[in-house]
This record gives structure tokens, sequence and C-alpha cells, in this order.
């Protein structure tokens, strides 16, 4: 037991860290389907690989796509939408409008024609012409509104689709009969007006004598209009439940395989039908799984998830130990893996949009751009090959979406200019676009076969590509990465700390230039992030800016400060730099990438010069070189390890009295032969051969700075 808790301990970190792919693992299952896999693999335009396949049970020939798509749309062509004759509403306006009618007649007839009352008018045998002409135009009106509803006024705005309706005829229920009728035999309000409007111009029976004269203003003022209201009205629930009964009763199934039947023989091409009889196998065989065999469905599932996270966790441990020791780094990785699974499950589950639309390079973009490009690509593949296990046509999926991860892994350099990412999205739309064609050609064989939809899809999915510039800052900030955009901004000497280091350590920040110079030179031959490096260059020695008169490059006169003070104590002020700048870029919130070149631009090397000076005055005295020597760490990347290099060469070769090709040399090599000795560059990713192209970069570098000239054989 005692072992056990001791192993435990002893290995926590890998316990933990194997927990959370396993975890990982268990989320990913969940989210994939239930069903189980089709055992046998195919492509429609390929040869039946695999042995004679018989019907191993009964099950149904379910029609394509497309060819339940134009069976719903012949369906729906013989469709005609329901509408409602309101009987009630042309009864009633048709006596508001006889009432109005008469009501305005006479109101007229009293105020205009001068008759002395509503008494007179009606018993006055002298008015009878005005009240037989009364009735004569109310009978007229009357019937002609009454003409008018009975064709019916409709209101076609429930049924317009971009600007016009896709019906010629319609199903009008009056009462309890329904019938079909076109819609050129009904009015619509605007039509109803204009017939109105019409027979009232032309066709009035007005008499040629004064009294019918006299009525004239009264017709042009009487709104006729106001009495044709809409009484034939779509009833939505209805035609819905219409249109939906006329889709469910079309057949999914195109015929019957029996038990036992011969589907495919070996060698056998498939063709439109044989592709069809084994993809309504595939989805019989997955959907009719018993109890047990769906639990071992599950089991196999886990096993492979599993294994495809096992396979992860140890490329990270032998060739990425640096990613695999950062829980931030693995909280990443799995976060964005699962997402995207999620995403592509919930995709298939709704059926809103097409899974080909889904922008799955955002993966390896957001991994290149805070890792590198063989983690990124890996990460991709295993991450489409997970969601390959329950996308439909799995092994196009798969190429598809590997090659255009490959493509845009490639493309995406110099993340920090956007442009890139239109540049990168144009590649990707291509390459899905191609290889689409492709597959297309080997399984249809026919150009006018070719579905148009998914290079619209292709397009969709390179737009949302774009995304990943706003997901890159998200990430950055949640979890502490540094991007290129990020160090791009850093290394603008208009930084305020940059300012600062300038205007309080003007030696300093000229020496920095120079490292920083030398220093991205040098990732530039050997291969590294060239921006990290310039960016750490300018800031690793940010702590000098508090004492910068102690430091030889910001003193201006003979005097020197560390003339007044104690070897030790002057050690302690140059070795306190260290500190003091990681206080200072945590002050200002660098980036804790920075914050690695100010803590490791020394390792853990000693201050020679003040401590060989101590021992030389005090031979007898027994001295802790630790209070000489910097707290380390020790460089633990190529790129601080060439920080470190860059600048302790470029601060001694200021030191030289006599400058030439053959003392720059010597420097160089005897700088970076003494940090090899003390082994400042073990923990740091770096070849021998790294390092001695590092050596011919800094010498070629310095006898530019200098002016130095080659002396060429007489």
């Amino acid at each position: 037991m005692k072992r056990l808790l001791y192993y435990i301990r002893r290995n926590i970190r890998t316990i933990v860290t194997v927990s959370c792919f396993v975890l990982t693992s268990v989320l990913v299952v969940y989210m994939l389907p239930r069903e189980g896999k089709f055992m046998y693999e195919y492509q429609k335009g390929g040869f039946w690989k695999h042995e004679d396949l018989t019907a191993p049970f009964n099950f149904p020939v379910y029609k394509s796509k497309t060819e339940l798509a134009q069976e719903r749309d012949s369906a729906i062509r013989g469709f005609r939408p329901i509408f409602l004759y309101n009987q009630e509403i042309s009864d009633l306006r048709t006596q508001e409008l006889a009432d109005d009618f008469t009501a305005g007649w006479v109101e007229y007839s009293l105020t205009k024609l001068k008759i002395p009352s509503r008494e007179a008018y009606r018993n006055d045998k002298q008015y009878l012409v005005n009240r037989q002409l009364e009735y004569e135009y109310r009978l007229y009106l009357v019937s002609l509104v009454r003409d008018i509803y009975r064709k019916g006024i409709i209101d076609l705005a429930p049924l317009e689709e971009n600007g016009r309706v896709p019906f010629h005829e319609i199903t009008l229920v009056k009462g309890n009969v329904a019938e079909t009728t076109p819609l050129s035999s009904i009015y619509t309000p605007r039509s109803a007006y204009e017939y109105a409007a019409e027979r009232l111009k032309n066709s009035i029976p007005k008499k040629d004598h004064l009294a019918v004269r006299r009525y004239d203003p009264f017709f042009q003022d009487f709104e006729l209009n106001n009495y044709l209201s809409i009484n034939v009205t779509y009833d939505e629930i209805k035609s819905q439940n219409v249109r939906r009964s006329l889709i469910s009763e079309l057949s999914l199934t195109r015929g019957l395989i029996q038990e036992g039947q011969g589907i495919i023989s070996r060698g056998e091409y498939i063709n439109d039908e044989k592709f069809l009889i084994l993809e309504s196998l595939r989805q019989e065989y997955e959907r009719n799984l018993g109890f047990m065999a769906r639990q071992l469905v599950i089991i196999g599932k886990f096993i492979l998830v599993l294994a495809s996270f096992l396979v992860i966790y140890l490329f990270l441990r032998n060739f990425r130990k640096e990613v695999l020791d950062s829980n931030k780094n693995i909280a990443f990785i799995l976060l964005v893996m699962v997402l995207m699974i999620l995403i592509a499950s919930a995709t298939l589950k709704f059926d809103a949009i097409s899974v080909y639309m889904l922008p799955f390079t955002i993966v390896p973009i957001l991994l290149k751009t805070f890792f590198d490009s063989k983690l990124a690509l890996f990460i991709h593949i295993i991450t489409i090959l997970l969601i390959g296990f329950f996308v439909p046509n799995g092994f196009e999926f798969v190429f598809l979406n590997v090659v255009a991860g490959i493509v845009a892994v490639i493309s995406m350099t110099n993340v920090f200019r956007r442009s890139k990412f239109v540049v990168t999205s144009i590649y990707v739309i291509l390459a899905y676009s191609l290889i689409y064609l492709g597959i297309a050609l080997v399984q249809e064989g026919i150009l006018s076969h070719i579905q148009l939809k998914y290079f619209s899809w292709f397009a969709g999915n390179g737009l949302l590509i774009l995304i990943s510039y706003p997901l890159i800052y998200l990430f950055e900030r949640t979890f502490g990465f540094i991007s290129d955009a990020t160090l791009l901004e850093l290394s603008d000497t208009n930084q305020p700390l940059l300012r600062k280091l300038a205007e309080m350590a003007p030696g300093t920040f000229q020496h920095s230039l120079q490292v920083a110079n030398l220093a991205e030179d040098a990732v530039f031959n050997t291969g590294g992030n060239p921006l990290l490096v310039r960016a750490g260059a300018l800031y690793h020695d940010i702590g000098k800016m508090d004492d910068a008169i102690y430091f030889i490059e910001n003193q201006s006169s003979a005097i020197n400060p560390h003339d007044t003070l104690d070897f030790d104590q002057s050690a302690s002020i140059i070795i306190d730099h260290v500190r003091k700048g990681v206080d200072l870029a945590r002050r200002y919130k660098l980036p804790e990438a920075i914050v690695d070149f100010i803590r490791t631009h020394h390792g853990n090397s000693t201050v020679q010069y003040f401590y060989r000076s101590f021992l030389s005055k005090y031979p007898e005295t027994e001295v802790d070189v630790r209070k000489f020597s910097y707290p380390g760490p020790k460089p633990f990347s190529k790129e601080t390890a060439i920080v470190m290099m860059a600048d302790s060469v470029e601060a001694a070769s200021r030191s030289l009295k006599a400058i030439t090709e053959s003392t720059l040399d010597k420097l160089v090599d005897s700088i970076i032969h003494t940090q090899m000795k003390e082994e400042q560059y073990n923990n740091a990713q770096i070849t021998f051969k790294d390092i001695t192209t590092i050596r011919e970069v800094f010498k070629k570098r310095l006898r530019n700075i200098y002016h130095v000239r080659i002396s060429y054989p007489k």
C-alpha cells in the first residue's frame, strides 16, 4: 500500500493528465450516435472489394434523397392552398352600402337641393322623381357590390414568394363545399375597386333630365371602395395539414429485399441501384441492433476513441513534451477537439445545415497559431477520424477534410497578417471543390450528376474560417497564449515599456535592439519563431531601468559607481536586474512567454568579473559562489537559448579593444563554448548543428555591425 501511495505521489502529474484524456474519451463517446457501424466500406462508382454479400434479413430499399425530393416537389405542385369564403362579410357590407347610400342621398337632397324636410321628401309628390332615382341607383350599386362579393375578394399576401404567387388555383371552401377555383376568377382588393370604378363611370343608368344631373356631385363624393372588403381568407392550419398529409403519403421505399437474396458479388461495379441497396442495408443494420449489441457497440466505440486519445498522448510525450507538461495546453487542445466534435454531432442530429459547411480547418489554424504545424496537423487528423465515425460517407468526409487541413496548415504563415486568413479561406475552398470534383467524377462518371450545392457549402465553409481571427484573440486571452499578432505589437518600439527603457537606460535599449537583430537572424537560419525571439530580446533587460547607471552600456563618463561598492554588492545589483525585470514585466502584463526570456537569458551562470575580482582580493576567504550566480532557470527552448547567446556575444563585443575578423570569431567561439561547458543549453531543444549555424550567423552579423573587411588571400 505504501509503495502504491509513493508511486501515485511520484507520478501524480502523469496520472492527472492521463485521467483528462480518459474523461475526454468518455465525453466524446457520449456525443457519438448510439447506432452501430456497418461492417463494410464502399463507394458509389467503385467496385465491391469484399466477399459476395447476401441479405442477412428482410429489409426495404429506400429511395435516394434526389428521388424523394423530386416526388416531394411533384406532390407539392398538386397542392392547392385552402381559402375560406365568408358570406357574412358580403351580407354585412352590402347592407351597410344600402343604408349609407340612402342616408347620404337624403342628406344631399336636404342640404344641396333645398328640400324643406325629410317629411316633405318622403311624402310630397313633387319629389317622387328623386325617390325613384334613389331606389334605382341604390339597387344598382348593391347588385354591383354583391356580384363582386359573389366571386370573392382575396388576400394573396400569405402566398407571395419573392413578390409573386406560385399558385394558379386554390381550394375555395363555401360552407361545406370545397371547389378548385382559378385565381384569375377572384378579385383582389385592387382589381375589385378598379372594376367597380369602371362600372360607375361607364355603366350607371343615368337619365338625361335635370333631376339626375343635380346628383352628379353626390356620385363623385360617394366612396364605393369603402364597402369592398376581403371575404376570401387563407386557412393556414388546414393548408399546412393538407401539405403535410401529401408529403407523408409519399412512400420512402421502392422495393423489398428478401433474406438470403444476393445483393452484390466480389468485384462487381457499384452503380446507382446497388449503392441504394447497400445504403438501405446499412441503415437497417445500424438501426436494428439489439440491447446487448448496442452496449457492445458503445464499448467498441470507447476502445476506438480511447485509442485515438492515447495516440495523441504518446505523440505529445515523445515529440512535444513541453506541451504535455502544461495543463493549459492540454486543456486547450482537448477543448478544441471536443467543441468541434460536439458541433458536428449537433449538426447531424438537427440536420439544419450540411456538415460540409462546418469549418473543421479552424482546428489546425488555432493549433498552429499557438504551437506548431506538425502538432496542428496531427490533432486535426485525429479529430477528423473521430468525427468520421458517425458522418455519412465517412471515407469521403475524412479525405476531403484531411486534405483541406493540410492546405490550411501550409498556407497559414504570417498569422499576424489579416490578409492571410482570406488567402487561406480561398485555398481551402479550392481544395474542397477540387477534391469533391474528383470524388464525384469517380462515383458518378457524368458531369451532369455533380451536385452544385456542395460548392455553395464549401464557399460557406471558407467564409466561416474567417472567424478564426477573433477566436485566436479569445483563446489567447483565456489561456494566456501568445500569437504572432501579439508578438508583432509587443515588438513595436513605441510600446510604453520600451519607450520607458529607451529614456531611462538608452544604452540598454540599443543593446536590446542589437540582441534582437542577432537572435532573429539566427532563428531564421535554424528554425523557430522569429517574432517570439525578437520580442523576447527587446524586453530581456528591462530590469536594468531602476539602476541603469550600474550597467556599463549606460555609463557616459569615467565614473563607475561600482568602484565604491564591494564585489558581492556589485554582483547582487547586476544579478537583481533579472528579478526586477520579471516583476516589471508582470506589472505591465506581458505574456509569460516573454517573461521566460527575462528569467533565462543568463541561466544560472556566474557574474565572472566580480567573482574573479573577489577571489583575487580575498584569496583566503571561503566564498559562496551562489552569491555571484544568477538564479536561473536555464533556457528551455531554442528561442531562449539563442537570446542567451546573442545577449552574451553582443555585450562582450562592445568590450573588444581591437575589432577584427579574428577577434570577433574568437569571441563568439569562446562565449558559446563556455556556455556549453556550463551546460546552459542542456534543457533546450537545440542541436550541435544549430549551434554551429548560430556561430556563423553571429560572426557574419558582427562583421557587418562593426564594418570589418574580410582578409582575402594574396
